[in-house]
C-alpha cells in the first residue's frame, strides 16, 4: 500500500545532502531568532558620541533608589524644622542621568606627494581610532572608566506635612527645598497632612 501524502520516504531520498543541510541550518537560525531576548531589557545602555571625544552612556536602569534616597533624606531634614511635624515627601525625576565614559582616541594623518614627469599627485591619508578605557581589576578587563556622572534631574517635589496648614511653615519648607534642589518654585507643592 502506497500513501501519496506530503511526507514520504521517496521524497526524502530525492533531496540532496546539501538541501538537507541548508534546511537544517535555516531551522536552527529560526529557533535562535525566536528565542526571547530579555538580557538587555533590564538595563538598557545607549552610547552617544559627544564633542571632545568622550562618549555618553545613558543608563535607563533603575534610578528609583536614587529618588528614594533623596526622599528619605529630605523627610529627615524637613522633620527637624520647627512646626513641620510628621512629614512625607515624593520626588519625581525627569530623566535617568548619564555617565560620560573616557575614550582613548588616536588620530593621525599622512600626506604623500608624487611627481611622475608632467603629472603631480598628492595623496592624503587620515586615520581615526577610538576605544573605551576600561578599569583594570586583578589583571582582567573591568568596567568602563566613568569620567563624569550626571545625576538625574529633579522635576518636582511634593511635601505632605502635619504643619502644612501654617503659611510660615509652608514658606520654610519651600525655601528648604529650593535651597537643596534646583527646581522651580511652581514645581514644589506643600500640603497639610490628614
Amino acid at each position: 500500500m502506497k500513501k501519496n501524502g506530503w511526507f514520504s520516504l521517496e521524497k526524502i531520498k530525492g533531496i540532496s545532502k546539501n538541501q538537507l543541510l541548508i534546511g537544517g541550518l535555516v531551522g536552527i537560525l529560526l529557533l535562535i531568532i525566536a528565542l526571547p531576548m530579555d538580557q538587555g531589557r533590564n538595563q538598557k545602555k545607549e552610547v552617544l558620541e559627544k564633542e571632545g571625544g568622550e562618549s555618553v552612556e545613558t543608563v535607563a536602569s533603575n534610578y528609583n533608589g536614587y529618588g528614594r534616597e533623596l526622599e528619605r533624606k529630605l523627610e529627615q531634614i524637613l522633620g527637624e524644622i520647627e512646626g513641620v511635624g510628621k512629614v512625607e515627601v515624593m520626588i519625581t525625576i525627569q530623566d535617568d542621568g548619564e555617565r560620560i565614559v573616557e575614550k582613548d582616541i588616536t588620530r593621525g594623518s599622512q600626506e604623500v606627494s608624487e611627481e611622475d614627469g608632467t603629472v603631480k599627485r598628492n595623496t592624503r591619508e587620515s586615520q581615526y581610532q577610538e576605544g573605551t578605557v576600561f578599569s583594570q581589576e586583578n589583571g582582567s578587563q573591568g568596567q568602563p572608566f566613568v569620567l563624569k556622572e550626571v545625576m538625574p534631574k529633579i522635576e518636582g517635589v511634593l511635601v505632605v506635612a502635619e504643619g502644612g496648614g501654617n503659611a510660615k511653615v509652608v514658606k520654610n519648607i519651600s525655601d528648604a527645598v529650593l535651597a537643596l534642589f534646583s527646581v522651580e518654585v511652581h514645581k514644589i507643592k506643600v500640603v497639610k497632612m490628614n
